[in-house]
């Protein structure tokens, strides 16, 4: 397990690297925009409808059934993964990890947990993941009751039609690094398929950059009756279990305790929104989840892996765990009704730019080293990373959320910013 360097963003070129590093390459790339055209919200409703149609996928509902249940879910999933490998020539390979659970909201006996994973192996960098996640099952009010319908059509059924869209969109292109897309199950009892996708990935030394984890994304309008088709959360804790006692020291002295490696995707998802996605506004959340709440993401940020949330702004509680139902007029339950595909495709696009983008680019580059205190300049440093092109390094003030300043350095390993004070600005230092 590693973390990344954020205070060097290798600059990234889809599909080929350019051919003279002293030119400064350009800040948007015209593919991301070709990949946010072709997410579509119909085929995102057709997905979703689809899986609402099994009644239920509570975690212990029918598996024998072809039409109702966990199982049926589970496997027509599978079947639509075999369907987009098999139009890009076997570039998907399906897998489905599972293992026998027990906990409060399981039978003393045990249940079997099974994913149901999709992988496409990167060209170059394949031993590097990129990893997207989204819960399969669903609940009514009674965590318990297996029985009675569950839709779960935003929760969990967005994240993973999400997923699903992602995977069918992004199969048409070819990755440096190996992209996972990962239908979890288990969620509402424990997070139990979110541990075994991350079980999984430390079992076979996946080197993870991130898990951007889709967790409800269609709903747009909030209990209190705020329709908000614009905003979106993303999630993502500071401190990981994995930083050391001199990580946390240099942290204590220098700053950069709110600068974890998942506060970097975050923050990288937010700068793609502005430039790619109309009308889609992040909120940086700086928390692991919701106040006293959690999600699959949860597992991976446990062994260390920068993972984060990928949400909607508005929830609405008359949907979400709850039964079938009209009560006073009001219709309860997590209906397709009650998703916003719109909304969803625009959240959707963002996840496939990032995994994109991320999947196209380098390695950070190792062994940076910054300095610069009793004088005017910064110093920065750093080791080659492979198949890199050139380099950028980005700061900011030390009260802004984001990356505001940066320099294109060209292909070296060592630059000076003039007349740029460490004393004022975050350069943060982490390294591989």
């Amino acid at each position: 397990m590693k973390s990344a360097c954020w205070l060097l963003l290798v600059l990234f070129t889809p599909a080929l690297a350019l051919a003279d590093p002293s030119i400064v390459p350009p800040q948007e790339y015209p593919v991301l925009r070709d990949i946010v055209n072709a997410v579509s919200a119909q085929e995102l409703k057709v997905i979703d409808t689809t899986l609402a149609g099994f009644g239920t996928r509570h975690t212990l509902s029918e598996t024998q059934s072809n039409t109702r249940g966990i199982g049926a879910a589970r496997r027509w999933v599978k079947s639509q993964f075999q369907d987009i490998s098999r139009h890009c020539g076997g570039c998907i390979q399906v897998i489905t990890p599972s293992q026998m659970m027990t906990g409060t909201d399981l039978p003393k006996q045990g249940t079997e947990i099974m994913d149901v994973v999709a992988i496409q192996k990167g060209t170059t960098d394949s031993d590097r993941y990129i990893v997207m996640t989204a819960h399969l099952d669903s609940r009514v009010a009674n965590i318990m009751n297996y029985t009675s319908n569950a839709p779960g059509a935003d929760d969990d059924g967005s994240g993973v039609s999400a997923l699903m869209e992602t995977a069918r969109v992004l199969s048409r292109y070819k990755f440096n690094v190996t992209i996972v897309y990962s239908a979890d199950s288990g969620e509402e009892e424990g997070l139990y398929g979110g541990k075994i996708i991350a079980e999984y990935a430390k079992s076979h030394h996946w080197y993870v950059e991130t898990d951007v984890n889709n967790d409800m994304i269609g709903n747009s309008q909030g209990s209190n009756g705020v329709v908000d088709n614009i905003h979106m959360r993303i999630f993502s804790e500071g401190i990981t279990p994995n930083v050391t006692p001199a990580e946390i020291k240099y942290m204590y002295y220098h700053g950069g305790a709110v600068d974890s490696p998942a506060r970097q995707v975050a923050r990288y998802m937010t700068v793609l929104s502005r430039k790619y996605i109309p009308n889609l506004k992040v909120m940086l959340m700086y928390r692991d989840d919701r106040f006293g709440r959690g999600g699959d993401q949860m597992a991976f940020d446990a062994l260390g892996f920068p993972a984060v949330r990928v949400t909607e702004a508005q929830e609405n509680f008359t949907r979400q765990h709850n039964d079938v139902k009209v009560i006073n007029g009001v219709q309860h339950g997590d209906l397709i009704s009650g998703v916003d595909f719109e909304y969803a495709r625009k959240i959707t696009a963002l996840d496939a730019i990032t995994l994109a983008s991320l999947a196209w680019a380098p390695a950070p580059p190792p062994a940076v080293a910054i300095s610069g205190a009793v004088t005017p300049d910064t110093h920065v440093q750093w080791k080659p990373a492979q198949n890199a092109g050139g380099y950028r390094i980005y700061w900011r003030a030390t009260s802004a959320p984001l990356w505001t300043y940066s320099e294109y350095v060209g292909d070296v390993t060592q630059h000076t910013l003039k007349n740029i004070s460490i004393d004022n600005y975050f350069f943060l230092r982490r390294q591989r």
